[in-house]
Parts: C-alpha cells; structure tokens; sequence
C-alpha cells in the first residue's frame, strides 16, 4: 500500500475544530495523520482527536521526545491512544534537541542515545502487558504494569540523524522518522536502518510550502532553514551529511547574532533541495522522489507562505490526489 501522511494540528485552527480540515482530505489519497510535541499542542490530543472523527487514518507521533515524559507517563499515553483508534498506532520516539528539553522544559539533555534507547526498550515492555523491573543507564523503574495493556500493539518508531540513532532504529525500533533531507540524503541514511531491519518503515516528514510564488517559498523556507540548522543537533547532522562548507556562511553570521545576514547566506539550492513548493503536481513529484529514493511514509508538514493566506483543505488534497493519481 503507498502511503502518505499529514501532520497535524493545522495551523492556528482550534483543536475542536480541526476536523472540519480531516473531512476536506479524508478520500484525497492520505493514510497517515502525524503530530509532534514541542511547544504547541501535545502530541497525543491531536490523535486522539482524529481517531475519534476520522477513524480511517493511521496515527503516528514524530516525535515525542523521550526525556519531557516520564517512561511509564508515554507508555500510558500510547495505549490510551491505541484504545481509542480503530487503525495502527505508530508511537515515534526522539530525542528532541537541548533547546526544548534543557531550555524549554529545564531537564538536562544527557546522553541522547542511551536516554531512547532505554525508554523504547521499556515502552516496548510494558506495552505487552507484563510487569517491568528495569534499571539502566537512564532510570530504574521497579513493578509498573500497564492496567489497561492495549489489544492491539502499537509500532515503536526512532527519530534518527546519524548513524548510531538510525542503526537503533533498526535494532530496538520497527523503523526511522528523518527529517530535513534531501532525496539523495536518504539514500545515505537508510542503509544504517536497513542492515539491522530490512523491513522496517521510513517515515521521512517532508517540509511544504503549496505556494507557486517562489520569493514567498525562499523566504518562509530560509526562516525555517535558521529556525532549525543552527540547532546543534541538526547542525552537526548537516556536516554529517556534507553540507558544512554551505552552511558556515549562515552559522558565522547567526553565531554574531546577526540575523538578517544569517538569512541571506542561505544558498537558493538549499532551500530548493530540502523544500517541496510550487504546484501539486510539482510537489507530488518530489514526494516520489523521496519514495523512490527508499521512504515508505512521506509525511507533509503543510507551511504557510510568507504573505499568503493559510493552506485551504482543499489545496492540501489535491497534493494528495496528485501524488495518488486519483484526480
């Protein structure tokens, strides 16, 4: 089955409200509705939401990050979701970045790997049903068992940039959740994944700006370009992937706190690489681009044009009836 995503929530539309936009995109070739958690909604209200009104789609979090929830509070939280949907529930966990975990919510960020390691290996349990007795690198729990274990199991996914996070995506995890990548960057992280699972899922969340006035792309693609590269854990995700020398420019002039020169030296091909805009059949060709490239689950992150009004419902199905073929 081809699969496509959506992230939700959409935009500044109240919860309540949210699905009137589902009704608009429900039969227009999407599978998937994705939620994140940083500083807007939760991530599992959104779902729980939608699994209620529109039953049909797969839910998934990308991410919930592993430190902001304690290991029992997200294994409660993934099976309350599962009780509520009729579909595959897909709980995405991450590692977020040291800005929303020390800075956002005053916990220390340390040690990343062994933090999702131990709270996907714990989840895991402990969604099964069984009494978990777990001391690790990260925390020693002792007797916790899930009073309501879900019947159906959801999937554990692992939010990976570099090669140690994506091989234990492979390894403890049923698949990867990338992000800010390229196609051809795909085909540098997926081996890492695949050597340990060959079956496992790629779920990549692919950054949309439906908006044919380039200027307007560049300039919402280059804010989103500052807002999230100069964030060390994408930073050094970037030079991994050999894009240093393209993005010193910007990082010297950010680290003077020069902002505006910091968002001139963002090259047009970098948007033009990691941003899907035009059309829908122009963005539904780039969508393929990642598929063919090794994704199983494109995700799009709808973004508003700078000076544009939001993306209707109606716009966003017809990337999805493009990239389906059902138009």
């Amino acid at each position: 089955m081809s699969r496509l995503g959506l992230t939700i929530p959409f935009g500044d539309t109240p919860l309540a409200r949210q699905r009137e936009h589902l009704d608009g995109i429900e039969a227009s070739g999407f599978t998937d509705l994705w939620s994140a958690e940083a500083s807007g909604a939760d991530a599992f209200t959104p779902l729980a939401a939608a699994a209620v009104s529109h039953p049909s789609f797969r839910l998934g979090t990308a991410i919930v990050p592993a430190y902001t929830r304690s290991p029992a509070l997200m294994a409660m939280s993934a099976a309350a979701l599962a009780d509520v949907a009729e579909g595959e529930v897909v709980l995405g966990i991450g590692t977020s970045s040291d800005v929303i975990v020390e800075k956002w919510n005053g916990l220390s960020f340390r040690a990343p790997y062994q933090r999702v390691r131990d709270v996907a290996t714990f989840v895991r349990r402990a969604l099964s049903g069984e009494r978990v007795d777990m001391a690790c690198a990260s925390f020693s729990i002792n007797g916790f068992r899930l009073d309501r274990a879900p019947q159906r199991q959801p999937k554990i996914m692992i939010a990976a940039l570099r090669p140690g996070m994506l091989r234990l995506a492979g390894t403890v995890g049923d698949g990867a959740i990338v992000n800010w990548l390229s196609p051809t960057d795909v085909h540098r992280v997926t081996p890492y994944v695949l050597e340990a699972n060959p079956q496992a899922d790629i779920v990549a969340r692919l950054l949309v700006v439906p908006s044919r006035d380039l200027t307007a792309v560049r300039e919402t693609a280059r804010r989103a370009i500052a807002a999230y590269l100069n964030v060390p854990v994408y930073a050094e995700f970037h030079r991994w992937l050999g894009r240093g020398e393209q993005l010193e420019p910007m990082w010297r002039a950010w680290r003077a706190g020069d902002r505006s020169a910091a968002l001139a030296a963002i090259p047009d091909e970098l948007v033009d690489e990691l941003f899907l805009y035009g059309t829908p059949d122009q963005i539904s060709t780039r969508i393929r681009d990642y598929a063919d490239a090794g994704v199983t689950t494109p995700v799009l992150a709808i973004m508003q044009a700078a000076g544009e009004a939001p993306p209707s419902a109606a716009s966003i199905a017809e990337i999805g009836r493009a990239y389906t073929g059902d138009r």
